[in-house]
């Protein structure tokens, strides 16, 4: 990523958080506050060498314990506001669930198309992705938001106008660098699910 010049518009960086027991698993990790495995600790730890010294003028985290975790290794917990609008997907009554257990019974079921029993649809997501972007698009320096796959798919949906459902067409591993940024006036995904080893330039 190349450096941000003074007159260019906020770009926001997105890092999902490192690995849990769960997310090693596949199952839906939305609201339970597990925190990260050593694993995700050593892949926060390598995050923060990659984003060290770039600026940024916000740092935004979920409150969730593996979020924070990540944010603080990575070393910007001092900085960085809790935002509940960065919580993943709540999956209601699908939480702690794989997609193969929830078919079991559901044969077609689609997170995205329809949502969970006792939780959000895209939509609810969307909504809360809309309210982090208009904060972005606010400032004139880059911003750096530690979150959660499924609330960042849909952030990269919306940065760039698509519907929130659209996010089913990206994939995000954990720990990984993206980047929602700016090709003139347009909103781009300039970078996506980046686990390489290159510093963030």
């Amino acid at each position: 990523m190349s450096s941000q010049r003074s007159d260019d518009p906020a770009r926001l960086v997105v890092i999902r958080h490192g690995a849990t027991e769960w997310s090693r698993s596949g199952r839906h990790t939305g609201r339970t506050d597990l925190p990260l495995l050593e694993a995700g600790r050593r892949e926060a730890e390598e995050l923060g060498r990659r984003l060290a010294g770039h600026r940024f003028g916000l740092v935004l985290v979920s409150p969730m314990r593996r979020a924070r975790q990540t944010c603080a290794i990575a070393g910007f917990g001092p900085r960085a506001e809790e935002c509940p609008d960065l919580c993943e997907w709540d999956y209601g009554d699908y939480e702690g669930r794989t997609t193969d257990d929830i078919r079991a019974e559901r044969p077609e079921w689609s997170l995205w198309r329809d949502g969970v029993p006792g939780g959000e649809t895209a939509q609810d997501v969307g909504a809360r992705a809309d309210h982090v972007i208009a904060r972005v698009r606010d400032r004139t320096s880059d911003v750096l938001a530690f979150a959660h796959a499924h609330v960042l798919r849909v952030m990269a949906a919306r940065w760039v106008g698509l519907p929130a459902t659209s996010g089913a067409l990206l994939t995000l591993a954990p720990a990984t660098i993206s980047v929602l940024g700016w090709e003139r006036d347009t909103a781009v995904v300039s970078r996506w699910n980046d686990a390489a080893g290159d510093p963030l330039g």
